[in-house]
């Protein structure tokens, strides 16, 4: 089988460490992991005690002021469906970005339609927003600021110090979507002033996919349950409990996947966030100076030395389709990347891709500079070939 060279970890990460496997193999086959505070007998303490040495170490990762308030989810989707709507209310005014992807924009979408107002900052040439935006829109109803961490289409990141200062001046929640960001760069619940962090596993954190999560920061918010059901406790109470983490845990959870969710932040702790970044940040700036010359190529986002980004380089090679250059990669160099809109249609109206979409590359911890250095070989070939 030819070997893969895979550059689509913003959709998820292919290559996870070894012990996420093994993590999640053990939890089905050693037949030890019951439904977790579902009972008093072994098997559901012990599931009981993977999740909440879980939510110790999502907590020391993200500095959540209290692991209490650290819930376990299916994904980023539903993370932010469930705060959003959980929230949210037909009298409130929300400001967002136009580089938000649709698990943010649709969810908000629907609110709108129930009375909710939304206003959207803006970006420069580089795709940078513009700061300026959040302090012009501000109304005397805005609630909330809802805000990727870092761009699936730009790698731009966000700074959160400078929002969630401007967030705590005026009294609104900051709402931050993390799916491109953890694991992949540092988050500090506490020092950016983030209120509510949605999280996905199955990216920067290396663990399976259908796990997730949300941290609730140290202030008290009023959520409605989006999802009700079984909760092991209060059973005979109509209303579901509100209490974190039960609050956004209704039902069954993923015990199995989240056993291989540890395994990936043991993994980044291991190896060490700092040097996790540092990696990344040489791929991606080593992929963009080789490619940057190359005849007819567009390179979207911000690629300054001194700026933090995300481990994603989006571009587009004249006189190709980005469909038919994801192709092309494909199937003459073994080359996997994402191409089209990537579920985030303001950022390409905002860089008028909207129709044509843009190449994606992503790298992750475990790709290397060899990867790197035949994948721009490969597309300074097609764009020879024309």
């Amino acid at each position: 089988m030819t070997e893969l060279y895979y550059f689509d970890n913003s959709a998820t990460t292919l290559k996870k460490p070894a012990a996420v496997a093994e993590a999640v193999y053990h939890a089905l086959a050693d037949g030890q992991l019951g439904n977790p505070a579902r009972g008093s007998h072994t098997v559901s303490l012990n599931a009981l005690r993977l999740t909440e040495t879980l939510r110790q170490k999502t907590a020391a990762m993200f500095a959540v002021p209290d692991a209490a308030n650290v819930a376990f989810t299916a994904n980023a989707t539903a993370s932010l469906n469930m705060v959003l709507k959980g929230l949210l209310t037909p009298e409130d005014h929300i400001i967002t970005t136009v580089t938000e992807h649709n698990a943010v924009l649709r969810p908000l979408y629907q609110l709108e339609e129930q009375g909710t107002a939304l206003s959207f900052v803006g970006v420069d040439e580089f795709g940078t927003l513009l700061y300026s935006d959040f302090e012009r829109l501000l109304r005397t109803d805005t609630r909330a600021v809802v805000v990727n961490h870092a761009s699936n289409v730009t790698g731009n990141v966000a700074d959160l110090e400078r929002i969630g200062s401007f967030c705590r001046e005026h009294n609104l929640i900051l709402i931050v979507d993390a799916s491109q960001s953890a694991g992949v760069l540092a988050i500090d619940m506490v020092k950016q002033h983030i209120d509510v962090l949605c999280f996905t596993g199955h990216k920067g954190l290396y663990g399976p996919q259908g796990t997730g999560g949300i941290c609730l920061g140290d202030r008290p918010l009023a959520f409605v349950p989006v999802f009700t059901g079984g909760s092991g406790f209060h059973s005979s109470d109509k209303q579901y409990p509100t209490e974190m983490p039960t609050l956004f845990e209704a039902g069954t959870q993923n015990v199995h996947g989240l056993a291989g969710l540890s395994a990936g932040l043991d993994y980044i702790e291991q190896k060490g966030l700092a040097e996790i970044t540092r990696q990344l940040q040489e791929l991606t700036f080593r992929f963009h100076e080789q490619i940057k010359d190359i005849p007819g190529i567009t390179i979207y986002g911000s690629f300054a030395e001194t700026v933090e980004r995300a481990p994603v380089v989006s571009l587009n090679l004249e006189g190709w389709s980005s469909g038919d250059l994801s192709d092309a990669l494909f199937m003459d160099y073994a080359i996997a990347v994402r191409p089209g809109a990537h579920c985030a249609p303001l950022i390409h109206q905002a860089f008028g891709t909207e129709k044509t979409g843009m190449v994606r590359f992503s790298f992750s911890s475990f790709n290397t500079v060899e990867e790197i250095n035949y994948a721009a070989k490969a597309l300074r070939s097609l764009a020879e070939e024309g």
